[in-house]
């Protein structure tokens, strides 16, 4: 929708920052208490996340145009494989014969869900390598460490204060280099792009917030959690672009999409 309506990308994203922040003091103040200060080794994380959420942004934009947006992709989508992986050494969990294939499926399904043929203008190098090396291991990071943070450093901080202090760290990043590149002229302000963040901002604060409920309630493994999580939002993602965006809809898609929704099934049965 930002290239839609020709709304600057960094800038909604900094907005997107400021408003998830704000939601998550807005609704849930009252869960905030000053002894959470003290308890728990949450705020080196705080700082952490929401360090991984801005420059992993950087680094998409980066690797989009190094890579093409079809392979920076599969790398984001694919680093699943490390949370789900994670989880289940360190944390002990059962291994059974549905997991291992719905976890497999799972990974299958989004490989062939986010899958674009490599643009013959695209040049490979180490460098263009580079890029999807960090995004794959920072995107796989970033959510091995909000499982940790859900289950060993929250102590009785609430996941929302959690969420929002993470993503206050991040639009004061985002708005110290805006600040930057405003002065030295290299952007122009736009105004849309303070709505285009704020529509933003509201469902990325609920994607954080949810994940990390999910972790602490669902009866669902961590591992599980995780697989059916980000394999629910390439399939939300396709069936979306088709809808509103016209988005190619391929054969190869198209089983990739099936081969989640039955991972998905293999999953949570």
């Amino acid at each position: 929708m930002f290239e839609r309506y020709n709304i600057n990308v960094f800038q909604g994203i900094v907005f997107n920052y400021i408003t998830a922040c704000g939601v998550g003091f807005l609704l849930f103040n009252d869960e905030w208490k000053q002894a959470d200060l003290a308890t728990g080794s949450w705020i080196p994380f705080a700082f952490l996340v929401g360090s991984l959420f801005i420059s992993l942004f950087f680094m998409m934009g980066k690797s989009a145009q190094e890579n093409g947006i079809g392979i920076t992709s599969v790398m984001v989508k694919m680093s699943l494989a490390i949370p789900v992986f994670t989880a289940i050494f360190l944390y002990n969990e059962a291994i059974y014969l549905t997991k291992i294939i719905g976890i497999i499926a799972a990974l299958i399904g989004v490989f062939m869900i986010t899958y674009q043929k490599k643009n013959k203008t695209v040049k490979s190098g180490n460098r263009q390598v580079a890029f999807l090396l960090i995004l794959f291991v920072g995107s796989g990071l970033l959510d091995t460490v909000v499982n940790y943070v859900e289950k060993v450093a929250l102590g009785e901080l609430s996941v929302a204060i959690f969420s929002a202090f993470s993503f206050g760290v991040a639009a004061c990043i985002g708005i110290s280099i805006l600040l930057i590149r405003l002065s030295q002229g290299k952007i122009q302000f736009q105004r849309q792009a303070i709505l285009g963040g704020f529509l933003l901002g509201i469902p990325n604060f609920f994607s954080i917030y949810f994940l990390m409920m999910a972790i602490r309630f669902s009866e669902l493994s961590d591992s599980v959690t995780y697989a059916v999580n980000n394999t629910g939002v390439v399939i939300a993602s396709f069936i979306v672009g088709i809808l509103m965006f016209r988005e190619s809809a391929t054969l190869l898609k198209f089983i990739g999409g099936l081969i989640s929704i039955i991972a998905i099934l293999l999953l949570t049965l």
